[in-house]
């Protein structure tokens, strides 16, 4: 069975959670003990830790996230309703494939019981585990990744922290249909590795535009299946990391908005947040992000143009040479920009789609300007 790979909460969390008072987060979830296992047709979040770092050489301390349970269940829970369990950790194997076998199998059966995990790393090369457990969904994955670098690595390298992104694009089955990166900060990357992401027609933005924009990042992760992030991609002064200190990077209130953008995502169906070292002051912005995360996912809308047009406005814009089709909801406001198929053969979507866009997108579109990412999902689609 695949819940076999996890461990229980330990005696000392169960302690501390006793502890507590009734209205804080600790006293309203269902945990993995000695004695009992979650009914997983009655949970919605899952949080699982993952207590393996061998591919990453930049940590100091063993994985242990006591710190991060500790602060996440004293926080208090908004008004929420979905059924939230900590279903304890996979420990390390033998070896790391033995891990990301683990993790591959906890993750994938978690997906198809409609159940989103919330994997606390850990290094980010579990981001492969994570991706591979879409393999027997059969669909093509959207992932975010929230990162000051691209992580590719050399194609024969061994899988690391740094370098997990080239496995997931040759690795089969080739499932990912598309990659975006938020937050790159140029002098971590080459410029051939920048150009490579325009080959491949996958999106990046770099720190400074989500930055002076947050509201950019949305349509991202609307259109995201999984979302890793790098706790390397905040920076230090906010973090707490002390160990690789990173003088730029994402402040605590934008790290907490993306991670609630990914939940309040209707497609987003697993979270993985990694690289930290275990530290106490790691702890507390590492809650509060799986905190926005589970506070996101409480507003999810749950609207799809495709489900029901009838409270939908729909927009076609004339270009010279293409007729863009737009859709507004009136219930949220957002934007949807549609992708139309093509019968060529070898295209990857099975039907007309939807790729989430701005409104500055559209206004774009008004002004005759093709939207970049309406144009890479086009030649991703044709490859």
């Amino acid at each position: 069975m695949e819940f076999d790979f996890l461990e229980p909460v330990n005696d000392g969390i169960l302690k501390f959670i006793s502890s507590l008072s009734s209205q804080e987060l600790g006293s309203k979830i269902v945990l993995h003990t000695q004695d009992q296992f979650p009914d997983i047709s009655r949970i919605t979040i899952a949080i699982v830790g993952v207590l393996e770092d061998r591919r990453n050489s930049n940590v100091i301390n063993e994985v242990n996230l006591n710190a991060v349970r500790k602060r996440l269940y004293s926080m208090f829970p908004g008004n929420w309703d979905a059924s939230i369990a900590d279903l304890g950790d996979i420990r390390a194997g033998d070896s790391v494939e033995d891990t990301y076998f683990a993790l591959k199998k906890v993750t994938s059966k978690l997906i198809k019981n409609k159940v989103i995990p919330i994997v606390l790393g850990g290094s980010q090369d579990l981001t492969y585990a994570l991706y591979r457990a879409y393999d027997d969904l059969e669909q093509m994955v959207n992932m975010v990744a929230v990162d000051n670098k691209f992580d590719f690595g050399k194609e024969n390298e061994t899988v690391s922290a740094n370098s997990y992104l080239t496995k997931i694009i040759i690795d089969e089955p080739n499932n990912l249909f598309n990659y975006c990166n938020v937050g790159y900060q140029t002098y971590y990357n080459s410029q051939e590795e920048i150009d490579l992401i325009e080959k491949l027609f996958f999106d990046a933005y770099r720190l400074g535009e989500i930055s002076n924009n947050i509201a950019l990042a949305e349509p991202v992760f609307r259109d995201a299946d999984l979302v890793s992030i790098d706790l390397n991609s905040v920076k230090s002064s906010e973090s707490g990391n002390l160990v690789s200190f990173e003088p730029n990077g994402f402040n605590g209130k934008e790290i907490c908005s993306l991670a609630r953008y990914a939940g309040i995502s209707d497609k987003v169906s697993c979270l993985g947040i990694f690289n930290h070292n275990s530290t106490a002051p790691e702890s507390v912005i590492i809650a509060q992000m799986v905190w926005y995360f589970i506070e996101g996912y409480h507003y999810r809308s749950k609207e799809y143009p495709f489900g029901s047009r009838a409270t939908y406005l729909k927009y076609i814009v004339p270009l010279e040479d293409e007729e863009l089709v737009f859709y507004k909801s009136d219930k949220t406001d957002r934007w949807w920009i549609e992708i139309p198929f093509e019968s060529n053969g070898h295209n990857k979507l099975k039907r007309n789609t939807l790729l989430p866009c701005s409104y500055d997108e559209y206004l774009s579109a008004c002004n005759q300007e093709l939207p970049e990412r309406w144009w890479k999902a086009q030649r991703k689609n044709a490859l």
